[in-house]
Formats: C-alpha cells, sequence, structure tokens
C-alpha cells in the first residue's frame, strides 16, 4: 500500500469508528444510520484527500464504490417513504 492509500483507509476507518462512538452515546446506533454517516465520511475523505497533479490507479475504483453507496442510499430512502406513506396514497 502507498502512504496516501493507507492515510485515505486511516481516514475512513476513523471516520467509520467516530461514527459508531457518536451514534451509541447519542443511543442512535442502526444499519441505516450508520450507513449513511460511513457513506458521508467516504465522500468527505475523497475530497480532502484528492491529490492535486496525479491520480493513482486505485483512486480510480472510488467512483464505482460512491456510485454503489448512492444507489443503496436511494434505496434505503424509498423504502423508508414506502413505509411512512399510508398505504391508501399509494397507487396499486
Amino acid at each position: 500500500m502507498t502512504a496516501r492509500r493507507d492515510r485515505f483507509v486511516h481516514w475512513q476507518l476513523g471516520w467509520m469508528l467516530a461514527t459508531v462512538l457518536v451514534l451509541v452515546v447519542l443511543d442512535a446506533l442502526s444499519l441505516e444510520l450508520f450507513f449513511l454517516c460511513s457513506l458521508i465520511g467516504l465522500l468527505v475523505v475523497t475530497e480532502l484527500t484528492t491529490p492535486v497533479n496525479v491520480a493513482p490507479a486505485w483512486r480510480a475504483r472510488l467512483p464505482w464504490l460512491i456510485a454503489i453507496g448512492l444507489i443503496a442510499f436511494a434505496v434505503l430512502v424509498v423504502r423508508r417513504v414506502l413505509h411512512i406513506v399510508p398505504s391508501e396514497v399509494m397507487p396499486v
């Protein structure tokens, strides 16, 4: 692993650990909230660690990971909306 990749992984793991700790302290730990906060962390860490001149080859895979995360987020939002909206409102 390169130093930049190590730094990226450490920042992401730190973000995820901090997320778990904050959610536990707030008594709000759930898989959905952890996923959402981790996805936000991935976006933030990706943006903050973007190299200025040359993009390493391993960073070419990050947009795929982000896209999968955003699709999963969209699925969670749709599931939550369908759960909240009464069945009388939804067309059959």
